[in-house]
């Protein structure tokens, strides 16, 4: 019998095999050229599906996307990864503990946000995933204020009616996380929308997962992108894993996410998500675009996803436990370290006193932050608080609820 073959891809590596990431097209350190901002979509194809990389092996920075950050903002970009990841754990243990419902890490991911959130200016508007806590955390929030939203306690932005980990900042100019993905990307590119329309100098950027670029929403947002020429930075942080899908089932087998860019007529950017100076640099490019009217970028972060996808997830089902030690880009805090130590601006000393200092400030938050109450224990936030918010004035229809309720409640 002969005919077609229908084609379901495979991950490379399964639990009790050995981690295989011969797949990944990686690129030298320093070997991508680095065009002007203004450059077109077609020149922009290599960028695509090459990979911007500055840190190499022994952690020296190469080529012409260096930024040249002063070892100051390095040191600064250290503290918020290392400040991020001890957040991360936790409030991990929290869950365990029963002390909230849910959590999400991005251990392994923390240069996609902090890089980011550094090379941009704080009046541009933020679009984040679940996954990008260091966007807050670069921005100076007090982390205190996280960790009640997971509480979901008194103190909680979000007063008790969102999932763990979708934060919100109308202040430092973050939009509230969806839990549908791919849904911020046509909200990021309408703002950046009317943020031309307004000629603001202020620009739009978003993240989502590799495997959400099969939603609808991803192919939407990059069409109106493109023919309005937004000014607009769409990231597609591809961290290898779904849920518990390979990114190749989202279509990254055979070519890069990032090559969709050009072929919506958007320029594409392929980085090392884990080199926090690749990424500041390529962010930085990328803005430098939108602000000069050429158009939006796309970039992909390749990164990895170190832990599970939520509190909810064991990846030891469908993959390799040691698969992340594996990973040849490595850990971004200690690649950025290691650059530190290399410039002669960082010792192994100055750094086990930031860890302790990092980790005294979480412990110090998280015991004021539970002094406002944890799922299981009070104070707890009043119901009658549900009737608030839902308009900017309460209807009729909800007064009578609200007097229903108050009248049940005693």
């Amino acid at each position: 019998m002969s005919g077609f073959q229908l084609h379901v891809p495979h991950p490379p590596a399964r639990p009790g095999e050995p981690a295989d990431f011969s797949y990944l097209k990686l690129s030298p350190a320093g070997a991508i050229p680095r065009p002007a901002p203004t450059a077109s979509v077609e020149d922009t194809r290599q960028l695509a599906v090459s990979l911007v990389r500055v840190l190499d092996d022994a952690g020296i920075a190469r080529g012409p996307w260096d930024p040249g950050l002063a070892p100051a903002d390095m040191i600064r970009a250290l503290r918020y990864m290392l400040l991020t990841r001890a957040m991360d754990e936790r409030l991990r243990r929290a869950q365990r503990q029963g002390q909230i419902s849910f959590y999400m890490q991005c251990t392994g991911e923390e240069a996609v946000s902090i890089a980011a959130a550094m090379a941009l200016r704080p009046g541009d508007m933020l679009f984040p995933t679940y996954r990008n806590q260091g966007l807050h955390i670069a921005r100076d929030r007090d982390v205190i204020d996280l960790m009640c939203q997971c509480l979901s306690n008194m103190h909680d932005m979000c007063k008790g009616r969102q999932m763990p980990v979708m934060y919100h900042w109308r202040e430092g100019n973050i939009f509230s996380i969806s839990g549908n993905l791919a849904t911020q990307l046509p909200q990021a590119v309408g703002w950046a929308m009317a943020a031309a329309i307004k000629r603001e100098d202020h620009i739009a950027v978003a993240w989502t997962g590799e495997g959400s670029t099969a939603e609808a929403d991803f192919h939407h947002a990059l069409t109106f992108a493109a023919v309005y020429r937004a000014p607009v930075i769409l990231n597609v942080v591809n961290n290898q894993w779904a849920i518990s899908t390979f990114q190749g089932v989202a279509g990254g087998e055979d070519q890069t996410f990032a090559a969709r860019g050009p072929g919506f007529g958007v320029a594409g950017l392929r980085v090392d998500g884990n080199d926090l100076l690749a990424v500041y640099s390529a962010t930085q490019w990328a803005a430098e675009r939108a602000r000069s009217g050429a158009g939006p970028t796309l970039i992909e972060h390749v990164t990895y996803r170190a832990g599970p996808h939520s509190t909810s997830d064991d990846p030891s089902r469908y993959r390799p436990k040691d698969e992340w030690r594996a990973f040849p880009l490595g850990d971004p805090i200690a690649r950025l370290r290691q650059h530190l130590i290399a410039l002669g601006a960082w010792t192994d000393v100055r750094h086990e006193e930031l860890q302790a200092e990092v980790d005294a400030q979480i412990a110090a938050s998280w015991k004021q932050a539970v002094a406002y109450g944890t799922l299981p224990e009070a104070p707890r936030i009043d119901p009658v608080t549900l009737f608030d918010d839902v308009f900017k004035e309460r209807t009729p229809h909800l007064e009578r609820q609200r007097a229903q309720f108050l009248r049940l409640k005693g």
